[in-house]
């Protein structure tokens, strides 16, 4: 059920990176996004300076009716608790209750987190590339692999139609990690493997040679993408989904590799805005 936000006001969100935060108003009305700021986050330092960095961006909000974050796993979403360790970001929450250590410095009673991979889907659900859509699934593709399986807009994480807690990076393929095929790490390294170490390139720049005409990074890209295609494919016809969305940084190479799906799927133009209106859709029907 829909909460009243009262007065028109809208719902506070941050959506949080490894080296971003994006604070902005969202309003459940017309699902307008204002964006406040982006600012740098130094997911690197201590988790006192996490947590200040946070506040701030928080502070500029309007808190009456409390704050939705949404920002990636692995993290306990239901206590607040962080639990990272290992992935080159916040590894100094680990263990931390970032929940009780917001509200005590924002004092506030209501603050909700929300994985990034279900808000962009959700967002995407609300106001995006699946509308309408009964059973569809939300993907995003940077660092690693989000998803989400949304059945009328809820998210699905349990059942044997969905991977384990509803998260494809979960399962192998060939008996690796899916990560160890599509993720920046995977393409990066494949590329490399290929033609050798070079400086400042990543997958932008790896799109972008393939649409100058490079060979070896079109193939790249399209190796990397086939195995999406075939890890999502057995999921996509146990759930009964019928459109999928990408999302996330690599979703950007969509125009190079939209030949290798075999089913109904686009690219969204704006991953950002997605995962704030789906965080503010949630902080507003739970």
């Amino acid at each position: 059920m829909m909460r009243d936000m009262g007065n028109g006001s809208g719902v506070a969100v941050l959506e949080v990176g490894g080296s971003h935060v994006t604070a902005a108003v969202v309003d459940p009305a017309g699902w307008r996004v204002e964006l406040v700021e982006r600012a740098k986050l130094d997911s690197r330092t201590t988790a006192e300076r996490i947590v200040a960095q946070l506040g701030r961006a928080a502070e500029q909000l309007p808190l009456k009716s409390g704050l939705v974050l949404a920002l990636p796993g692995p993290f306990d979403y239901e206590s607040g608790v962080a639990w990272y360790r290992g992935v080159e970001k916040f590894d100094s929450l680990y263990g931390h209750d970032l929940g009780a250590s917001l509200r005590e410095l924002l004092k506030l009673e209501r603050i909700l987190f929300v994985n990034d991979a279900e808000a962009f889907s959700i967002g995407e659900w609300t106001a995006g590339e699946l509308r309408g859509a009964d059973r569809c699934v939300g993907v995003t593709i940077g660092t690693g692999v989000g998803t989400a399986f949304l059945a009328d807009g809820r998210v699905v994480r349990t059942g044997d139609t969905v991977p384990p807690g509803g998260e494809l990076y979960r399962t192998e393929y060939r008996d690796r990690p899916l990560e160890d095929w599509i993720s920046g790490r995977a393409i990066l390294a494949a590329y490399v493997e290929r033609v050798g170490e070079q400086d400042g390139i990543g997958v932008k720049e790896i799109a972008d040679a393939a649409r100058s005409g490079s060979t070896v990074a079109r193939e790249v890209l399209v190796d990397a993408f086939t195995v999406l295609a075939d890890a999502l494919t057995p999921w996509l016809e146990r759930f009964g989904v019928t459109r999928v969305v990408l999302g996330g940084a690599i979703s950007g190479a969509f125009d190079l590799v939209e030949d290798v799906f075999a089913f109904d799927v686009t690219a969204t133009d704006d991953t950002e805005h997605s995962a704030l209106i789906g965080a503010a859709a949630r902080f507003v029907r739970d």
